[in-house]
């Protein structure tokens, strides 16, 4: 049966009146279109829907089944007005967000100050901690996060970034200790190695083709900081796993060359992650646009795509 929606808010709107007079007021209506529209939707579902009398209103039972139906149709109109209101307010208020610092210096300098220009009434408060936080309990707007996420229903998540990985070092260290040809001469190297979550060096995980090479390698230096691990292999200390957003400055310059270059590394998505609310504040989703375009921009310009 193909039943028309409006008619379904019109009788959920008359049940909320308590009479066809005043849900004729509320919808601006005549009251003789009202009271023949729901005529004409009784007559499709072939049962009545209300028990008229002279002082009131009364639901039949098959009406007050329909009416919880008929009542989600009123809350998805609502929803659907209130998203669009939300959308045309200016963005304004405190927006809180977590990153690594790392990211926050090297990545997201363009972003802030082009945020700040474009949306003057919102304040941006950052925390640059490297712990995890909870944003529902702290009350966190958005945290960027690198990797694998875990499955939360209370949170949802934006792909914002997606970086290359490979392995570095200084020309000076490689003149002193030789090219590895093979990954497994890498075990006879100093490694800087970025910090797992779960503590200690994170494996490296190599690829040729359909060839894996995979190990846990001990770290002559173990930090969790991507950025750290970087300047420490352009100062010659040994070999480092990095993403092109920390080393391609230093490439460009001749200060550190790809190792393994026929290897590969896993790509790492970056996560804008943010609580799961039925509508995104306004703050938030002008941050994640913004966000979202200048970081796609500045990744297709290191691959020389503009």
């Amino acid at each position: 049966m193909d039943l028309e929606p409006n008619d379904l808010l019109l009788f959920a709107r008359i049940v909320e009146a308590g009479s066809f007079s005043q849900a004729a007021l509320r919808v601006d209506l005549p009251k003789s279109t009202v009271s023949r529209r729901i005529a004409l939707l009784e007559a499709k579902l072939g049962e009545r829907l209300l028990q008229r009398t002279t002082r009131k209103l009364m639901l039949t039972e098959f009406g007050a089944s329909l009416l919880d139906h008929a009542r989600k149709v009123v809350e998805e109109v609502e929803a659907a007005g209130a998203l669009v209101q939300h959308r045309q307010q200016a963005p304004s208020g405190r927006l809180r967000i977590s990153m690594p610092a790392d990211f926050a210096s090297l990545g997201m300098t363009q972003v802030m100050t082009e945020f700040m220009a474009q949306y003057p009434a919102i304040t941006l408060e950052l925390d640059l901690s490297p712990r995890r936080v909870d944003l529902v309990s702290e009350n966190f707007d958005i945290a960027i996060r690198m990797g694998d996420l875990p499955d939360d229903a209370s949170l949802n998540a934006r792909r914002v970034a997606l970086e290359k990985m490979a392995l570095y070092a200084a020309p000076s260290y490689l003149a002193l200790r030789g090219l590895p040809e093979h990954p497994d001469d890498l075990l006879k190297h100093d490694l800087l190695c970025l910090l797992s979550r779960g503590g200690g060096p994170a494996p490296w995980r190599l690829t040729r083709g359909k060839t894996v090479w995979e190990r846990d390698l001990p770290g002559r230096l173990t930090a969790n900081s991507p950025d750290l691990l970087t300047r420490v292999a352009c100062a010659g200390a040994g070999i480092a796993a990095s993403s092109d957003l920390f080393a391609a400055p230093s490439v460009a310059k001749g200060e550190l060359v790809r190792v393994l270059p026929e290897w590969d590394l896993p790509q790492v998505t970056g996560w804008a992650v943010f609580p799961g609310r039925r509508l995104m504040p306004a703050k938030t989703r002008a941050f994640l646009d913004m966000m979202e375009g200048l970081c796609c921009t500045e990744a297709r310009k290191r691959m020389g795509m503009v």
